[in-house]
């Protein structure tokens, strides 16, 4: 049985696939079964940090691979450590690491964490999470509690108790939802679903100035704006604040599942054997291959490359003349361009070009292409973003 007969026949039937198979992949580019090739401007949702076929990954992923698989979380491992110290070294809020399997399991161990280190510190009374318009945390039920959008949580209600809704990039609604009862604010520096909205320095700075008034904590969602995407390994460091908790997880290991949930030693220190845990993350196999990842993007060099074309792609974007244009917003290879219409059509024209791209939202395109793309690379997706344009 074909591979798309037998996703209709066997799976569930929870997303939406163009009708082609992908197979294989070089750089930025994807090909499927037919033979034809397409510019993925998707990179797996923020995720192929390192394109396809990288050489130093491929001979990580097989060096990993002649060696166990898993140990569980019950031993030491090497792979595990180093990717740990790697890690601390590269944020300077961050003394400890708890690894996941995803972004959305991350999420969840940031508001345990922060709920039982409220519980030790202040007792009973104190454990409301804060959220904004526009997030997404996940989709697993503590993080679906803080992404607040209709569609994700209706079918699902009753969500998690103990969440308080905000507008984003609003300090002064910010001040009056924050106050002594809450344990904890999670927001993403740069909303990724939620249309590529980048957080104000103004927005970030009173949440940080809100949190140490009233004894709570910061959680910064890093999970798609992390890990180099903004041209900064960590998206806040442009704001000049500090977290006390960290969540990433997407581009991490280029495509094997990975979460981390970073914390300060305060913090980390509320957490004691048994409080937390999970089967499969933190494995060996997973990490070697991480450390590889994050080593690679966290060269200044490479940083400086992702900003530099980032500035370069947004420039070539504004030059489109198009009337459905309204705006370009983003940053570094984060990229997203505000829309008159919906953008599914636009998307499914750009299969037949050979394109791969993304919403976030019925009406905003969002371009987030495998870091390593180059301006050669950036001219092509101009040049056929324009002609699907033009036929709109």
């Amino acid at each position: 049985m074909d591979a798309i007969t037998a996703t209709q026949t066997y799976l569930v039937q929870a997303y939406q696939r163009p009708p082609f198979v992908l197979e294989d992949g070089h750089g930025v580019w994807l090909r499927d079964t037919a033979g034809r090739d397409y510019l993925d401007l998707v990179a797996g949702i923020a995720v192929n940090a390192l394109g396809y076929g990288d050489p130093e990954l491929v001979a990580a992923l097989q060096a990993a691979a002649e060696k166990p698989l898993h140990f569980s979380n019950l031993y030491h491992s090497q792979p595990m450590a180093t990717l740990a110290q790697r890690l601390v070294e590269l944020t300077p809020f961050a003394d400890r690491v708890h690894f996941q399997n995803s972004g959305a399991e991350a999420n969840e161990a940031a508001i345990k964490f922060a709920r039982k280190w409220a519980r030790e510190q202040y007792g009973e009374g104190k454990s409301d999470i804060v959220t904004f318009s526009g997030a997404f945390h996940g989709r697993t039920m503590g993080a679906l509690a803080a992404t607040p959008r209709p569609k994700y949580q209706d079918p699902f209600r009753p969500l998690m108790p103990g969440v308080r809704l905000a507008p984003f990039n609003d300090p002064a609604a910010a001040a009056a939802t924050i106050d002594d009862g809450v344990c904890a604010v999670i927001v993403e520096p740069v909303q990724g679903e939620g249309g590529v909205h980048p957080a104000s320095n103004e927005f970030l700075l009173a949440l940080r100035e809100l949190t140490h008034a009233h004894n709570a904590l910061l959680i910064l969602d890093e999970v798609q704006c992390g890990v180099g995407r903004t041209g900064q390994f960590w998206a806040h460091e442009s704001y000049g604040i500090l977290p006390d908790l960290l969540t990433a997880a997407k581009p991490l290991a280029n495509g094997l599942p990975i979460g981390v949930a970073l914390a300060s030693e305060r913090v980390a220190a509320a957490i004691h054997p048994g409080d937390h845990g999970t089967t499969f993350a933190g494995g060996p196999f997973v990490t070697a291959v991480a450390d590889v990842v994050t080593r690679r993007v966290a060269d200044p060099a490479f940083l400086t490359q992702v900003r530099e074309t980032g500035a370069y792609f947004k420039e070539r974007l504004q030059e489109i003349n198009s009337p459905h244009i309204r705006e370009v917003r983003g940053r570094g290879l984060m990229l997203g361009v505000q829309l008159d219409i919906e953008t599914g059509p636009l998307i499914q024209r750009g299969f037949a070009a050979g394109l791969l791209l993304l919403n976030a939202g019925p009406d905003v395109l969002r371009l987030l292409p495998p870091l390593i793309i180059s301006r050669a690379e950036v001219d092509i997706a101009i040049e056929r973003l324009s002609a699907l344009f033009a036929d709109l």
